[in-house]
């Protein structure tokens, strides 16, 4: 069996660091180590329109904004394919017969699903494409056989969704989709970075996000307004790591070589957290290490989003060249969805011989 990974982002704004270390930076590690006999990476738009139908031109702009980022992090259309999924028409007719094989109640039980619709205030009026985002998210993963799907912990519910979907359809029509294997980060931060406000989660709506394409000077000032540990008053007291937003973002970003270049008297981040851990060392000075890490981190990221921010055309022109290959391939899957699900009317040769048979004999 092939070896194909898919993922993706829906494009509601430009991406942040919790996008980059939950999956884009597995993607480009992935990406470059050439085990993969197809990479497909998508721009769901189509997704996007499920809570801003009232807003297309939200989704329309974001486009190129997400495909600038990916681009920028590493990302190498010679290497994978970057597409826009409302341009594969497959993925919606694949979406109709998946929807036959999951009940409401499991869409209902979905926790993803549950936490997002309480995000959006949906509770009282849920739109029926929002709500059904599982079964699509299933039909981009399988559209393509994907085998392997990076994601942050927060998507796993989707995933096993996806699963279920595919061992249901396997066994009313017979083995025909391919199970894919779900890849969380190494890294237990990379997990679920955390807003700078020290919330759970990292939200443009709530306006706790850190971009990669983000000037040196708002980096900073973000960084200095991370929420730390409220107990944390003097110097002298002891700190607490758990909760305190800037040790989790040094476990994400962190690196060995940081400390000989920006904080030469410690010598690893272990070494950083027993000494805060037991007093002596002040927020401002782990916030400025921080600081200086991230700026290292983003800052070739900026520099290439500014180059191909030059030939826009140019970006347009990989994801056309992209989702055209990705359409063919799709194609493919759902004529072999269709057979399975005997609907291949006009490619079932025996179906029309038993037909004209049984006609003619009557």
């Amino acid at each position: 069996m092939k070896k194909i990974m898919l993922t993706g982002d829906r494009p509601t704004g430009k991406l942040h660091v919790g996008h980059y270390v939950g999956s884009l930076r597995r993607r480009v590690e992935l990406q470059n180590t050439g085990d993969f006999d197809d990479i497909f990476i998508m721009i769901a738009d189509a997704q996007a329109l499920t809570d801003n139908a009232d807003n297309p031109e939200k989704v329309r702009q974001n486009i190129i904004e997400v495909a600038l980022d990916y681009l920028a992090c590493g990302l190498d259309p010679e290497k994978s394919t970057l597409l826009i999924q409302s341009q594969i028409p497959e993925l919606c007719e694949l979406s109709f017969y998946y929807m036959n094989l999951v009940t409401v109640s499991r869409l209902q039980r979905n926790p993803t699903v549950k936490s997002e619709i309480q995000m959006r205030n949906f509770e009282a009026s849920i739109p029926v494409g929002f709500f059904t985002y599982p079964i699509s998210q299933a039909a981009d993963i399988t559209a393509f056989k994907a085998t392997v799907v990076p994601v942050g912990e927060d998507q796993m519910p989707m995933l096993e969704q996806t699963k279920e979907i595919v061992h249901k359809f396997n066994s009313v029509y017979g083995e025909t989709l391919v199970e894919p294997k779900i890849l969380l980060p190494d890294n237990e931060a990379c997990m679920r970075l955390p807003g700078i406000d020290g919330k759970a989660k990292m939200s443009k709506s709530l306006g706790n996000c850190i971009y990669l394409s983000e000037e040196p000077e708002d980096i900073k000032k973000k960084v200095f307004s991370m929420f730390t540990d409220p107990t944390h008053i003097r110097i002298e007291d002891p700190g607490k790591l758990e909760g305190n937003t800037v040790f989790t973002y040094l476990d994400a970003f962190c690196r060995p070589e940081y400390f000989p270049e920006f904080l030469p008297e410690y010598n690893d981040l272990d070494e950083l957290k027993e000494h805060y851990k037991r007093g002596g060392l002040g927020d401002m000075k782990v916030k400025r290490f921080l600081n200086n890490v991230l700026q290292s981190e983003l800052e070739p990221i900026r520099k290439r989003r500014k180059e191909w921010q030059k030939d826009i055309p140019a970006v347009y022109e990989i994801l056309r060249k992209g989702s055209e290959k990705a359409e063919k391939v799709a194609a493919d899957t759902l004529k072999d969805v269709k057979a399975a699900m005997r609907i291949n009317y006009f490619d079932d040769e025996e179906l029309i011989k038993m037909q004209s048979a049984k006609y003619t004999e009557e």
